[in-house]
């Protein structure tokens, strides 16, 4: 897919969760649907480009092997960790990078705003009927980190700059304005906030174990809208347990977490059902996204938001 313009296909055929939000479509693509009850898939040989929603990964990787024709695989989200070493040869992964920055930007700043001003604080104590003033840290001055600085990381430091926040990126490799994870440990004790973006990957699980958590100031708050297997969760118990930390976590590890898991319990915690990505915006820009890829696939054009190989290995 990355070679530029070919010729476009006499014939395509497209797998899709749901037909009514990509609209119209050219007339050499032929749309397949996957049923959301259980049962047989329909018959996926002659599928070129596939689109699987979050209820279907576990049916279509089932059914790979079957797959003879196809081409690329086109995610709903910007997260592809689920197709890790599970892609045929010759497949490309497409993700839909870029749909879900302005909710998880606002996620992360939310959470950081609730965590620092005191207002899950104040919700416990209105459980409660407790009503005792107390005095919560402002944002302005504080140094937040983003690890895994991509455009969900741009987009968060945009919005958390205008609060007097200094912002420093973190990125797998370093550019120009943003740091490698080569010089992680060298800043990761100058954070007040750590912002985890990661994706999981070989290299990303368990980066944060209880040797950089470890690292983190005496009251730093470590925001979690990434992975949650890039944190080691025991170590970051033991770091909630004795109120040396924070933490606002909308994934975790397990996940989704069980009901007796501590993390639950512990003070000075924030936790949401991975659900920080979610709006009704960010789906529509996700399906409009797809849309174009199906138009520029039938087309023999270039696609977009090709994944690196080092995230699918």
């Amino acid at each position: 897919m990355t070679e530029g313009r070919r010729e476009g296909r006499e014939a395509v055929v497209v797998c899709l969760p749901e037909r009514h939000h990509v609209g119209e479509l050219p007339a050499n693509v032929e749309v397949v649907l996957l049923p959301r009850q259980q049962g047989p898939l329909p018959d996926l040989r002659r599928v070129e480009l596939l689109v699987p929603a979050d209820w279907a990964r576990q049916r279509v990787l089932a059914e790979f092997g079957a797959m003879a024709r196809l081409r690329v695989v086109q995610t709903l989200s910007a997260g592809v960790d689920w197709l890790r070493g599970r892609v045929p040869a010759g497949v490309v992964v497409c993700n839909a990078r870029g749909a879900y920055d302005e909710p998880m930007a606002e996620w992360v700043v939310g959470a950081i705003l609730a965590m620092q001003r005191g207002l899950i604080t104040a919700r416990d104590a209105q459980m409660t009927a407790d009503w005792r003033p107390f005095h919560p840290d402002e944002l302005a001055g504080l140094r937040a980190i983003i690890v895994g600085f991509g455009s969900i990381g741009s987009a968060v430091a945009v919005r958390l700059r205008p609060f007097g926040v200094d912002v420093v990126g973190v990125a797998r490799t370093r550019r120009e304005g943003v740091l490698g994870l080569d010089d992680f440990d060298e800043v990761l004790p100058s954070a007040d906030i750590l912002i985890d973006l990661l994706p999981l990957t070989a290299e990303t699980v368990g980066l944060l174990d209880a040797r950089r958590l470890g690292q983190l100031q005496p009251g730093a708050l470590l925001v979690n809208a990434g992975r949650g297997a890039t944190v080691d969760t025991p170590a970051l118990v033991d770091a909630l347990r004795t109120g040396r930390l924070r933490a606002a976590l909308d994934v975790t590890d397990p996940e989704p977490l069980p009901p007796d898991h501590p993390l639950w319990r512990l003070p000075g915690v924030l936790i949401s059902p991975h659900v920080a990505g979610n709006s009704r915006q960010s789906l529509a820009r996700a399906y409009a996204l797809v849309s174009d890829q199906i138009r520029r696939f039938a087309a023999g054009e270039r696609l977009e938001n090709e994944v690196p190989p080092h995230l699918l290995m």
